[in-house]
């Protein structure tokens, strides 16, 4: 094929912006960008300029040259537009939060009548901008029974309305205008809110439950069925009731919602809260077989350019991680990254390709995994190196509700009080260790609100109901660890000035993988690992990443490259400040021999040659 074909296919780099190409009665779009990840030319056309009428999206291996992106539209392809902008996607970093509780405590520093509400949250927005998050995921926003107990608000009972005591104006019933508000700063600021949806369930709950709407107005339509008068209503969503997403109107119910809150709202997208339930046919049974929804999702305009993220599971037993999740092109939690053997570790560092292959039948991308190590759901990161035990007698249940499976360790102590200094020592350091490995992995990282300074819940792993300071963030603890707050910090910007971590692919042959010498131990008893990202590829710099799960301290040798080239940025071993290091602070390595403390993570920096 000759270059000038080749262009009328993939585009030219050159020149930037959009170029009339009359021969061909097409436009040429290219637009520098060093550190995208992806890339999607959006085009707009009157009345509507918030929907864009074509999304097209750019292939690094077709649509890239150095640099710049590009591609070549037909006139007759553009569907009217007039106006054109790109949808980059670089490093996202996940911040979830609840709106209440980010701000309702009185150490929060924001005025009493603006806690816990979306006005607060804007008054955190230079806190947030300091952490260096960029897409804050907010835990339920639609209205819920402010009576029935659901703290966290996941017993929605209106799917087009803003939660009202949400809005500190609430005398004047302006919980829309006030969303509006927040969407409106956080993008002034550069950063993304995606709304945490719940669709699979309703606030109305199981035959004893209040009807506030889809009972009254025809209970078969709405809600998955049973067939017995004993029990009713369907439940795989662990509230009561299940709603019938395989039904036509339901599922313009739920578009309607989505757009409206996309359009409207101008959110930026979706994480669907126990999304299997979207896959169960009126019987109950599991379709794996491109149930109606997700292609109603995917082809609706209104949606095409907005995140979509899948909680790829439900209450009743569904398991879809990866592959078997419907919604091919969606994101997906996977919390698989805190798994404690070398081999887990590496597919998880990877990209876990195996849940997300990308091979020709798949083509799945690397950032289709939101890698967690903590959510709401279950213990926070200080609770997860405190206690082996939940601690949920406040919430009414006995303690029977939560999990019992919490990959939790107390570091040799239950729970904070009299705990030893040295536990507390270990404990920081794991923190430290979780946070590191989080934000090296490739993969879209997600962070846990209060995470950063180590927030805890006193061991209760499931306080929906927790309306109080269990449930809150306690402000005085960021002081208390500002140590690690700054390496939490750190780690994002080491993130962000790293390509080579984050990648549409996978590392392929730009990774080698080593343990304390040149092989790695890939037995399941393994402690320890090594690896080498070679960055050229992605004109970054060379990584040396080492990492000892023992309890004694390691002797590495480092495989590549002459030890001179190397510097140690990150050994969390170190107290701070040392543990994380500032470019050009960094000391050159003297040995290939790097002792590699206990229960510890060491990354290396070798200088990209100009």
């Amino acid at each position: 094929m000759s270059g000038a074909l080749w262009a009328n296919v993939e585009g030219l780099p050159f020149p930037l912006g959009a170029t009339w190409i009359a021969p061909e009665q097409a436009w040429n779009f290219a637009v520098y960008s060093e550190h995208a990840e992806q890339v999607t030319l959006l085009l707009y056309a009157e009345p509507d300029l918030a929907t864009p009428v074509v999304a097209h999206d750019l292939h690094y291996l077709r649509n890239k040259s150095g640099k710049v992106w590009h591609c070549r539209i037909p006139a007759a392809a553009m569907k009217g537009a007039r106006y054109y902008g790109y949808r980059v996607e670089a490093d996202a970093v996940i911040y979830e939060l609840h709106v209440r509780g980010f701000t309702a405590h009185p150490s929060s520093s924001v005025p009493a009548e603006r806690r816990g509400t979306f006005a607060g949250l804007i008054d955190k927005i230079p806190y947030l901008l300091e952490l260096g998050v960029t897409v804050v995921e907010l835990m339920p926003v639609f209205q819920f029974d402010p009576d029935e107990g659901n703290y966290w608000g996941y017993n929605p009972i209106s799917f087009f309305a803003p939660h009202s005591t949400y809005a500190y104006r609430c005398s004047v019933c302006d919980q829309h205008t006030e969303f509006r508000e927040l969407v409106r700063a956080f993008h002034a600021a550069g950063l993304e809110v995606v709304l945490d949806v719940v669709y699979n369930h309703t606030g109305e709950g199981d035959a004893t439950g209040p009807v506030y709407s889809f009972k009254g107005l025809d209970t078969d339509t709405y809600y998955l069925m049973t067939g017995r008068p004993e029990a009713p209503y369907a439940d795989f969503s662990g509230t009561g009731n299940s709603l019938n997403c395989g039904h036509r109107y339901v599922r313009r119910v739920i578009l309607d919602s989505l757009r409206y809150w996309a359009r409207d709202m101008r959110v930026d997208g979706f994480r669907f809260d126990l999304a299997s339930v979207f896959a169960r046919r009126p019987d109950g049974s599991l379709g794996y077989e491109d149930p109606p929804i997700f292609g109603d999702i995917a082809s609706d305009p209104a949606l095409g350019a907005v995140r979509l993220i899948a909680e790829p599971w439900d209450a009743a037993g569904a398991y879809q991680l990866g592959r078997a999740f419907p919604g091919t092109s969606w994101a997906q939690w996977n919390g698989r990254l805190s798994r404690r053997s070398a081999p887990a570790l590496m597919r998880r560092l990877y990209g876990s390709d195996d849940l997300f292959p990308d091979d020709r039948e798949n083509a799945c991308h690397a950032y289709q995994s939101v890698n967690f190590v903590t959510s709401h759901d279950g213990f926070t990161l200080w609770d997860l190196v405190s206690y082996e035990r939940k601690r949920n007698q406040a919430n009414g249940h006995d303690n029977t509700d939560g999990t019992d499976h919490n990959l939790s360790s107390n570091c040799g102590w239950e729970g904070d009080d009299g705990a030893p200094p040295e536990v507390v020592a270990l404990r920081k350091r794991q923190a430290k260790n979780f946070l590191c490995l989080l934000l090296l992995a490739n993969g879209t990282p997600m962070l846990r609100a209060g995470d950063e300074f180590l927030h805890t819940q006193g061991g209760n792993n499931n306080p929906y109901n927790r309306d109080n300071e269990t449930g809150w963030l306690d402000w005085r603890r960021l002081e208390a660890h500002r140590d690690t707050f700054r390496f939490a910090r750190m780690m994002i910007a080491f993130r962000k000035a790293h390509p080579s971590l984050c990648r549409s692919r996978f590392w392929r042959g730009d990774i080698r993988w080593h343990g304390v010498g040149r092989e790695a131990d890939l037995s399941e008893a393994s402690r320890s690992l090594a690896f080498y990202l070679r960055g050229a590829s992605q004109g970054d710099d060379d990584l040396y990443v080492m990492v000892n799960a023992h309890r004694k301290a390691l002797d590495f040798i480092v495989q590549e490259g002459a030890p001179a080239d190397w510097r140690c940025v990150i050994d969390t071993a170190q107290e701070s400040p040392r543990d994380i290091l500032e470019p050009g602070q960094e000391a050159r390595l003297t040995s290939a021999y790097y002792n590699v403390g206990p229960r510890s993570v060491v990354v290396l920096r070798r200088p990209r040659r100009s």
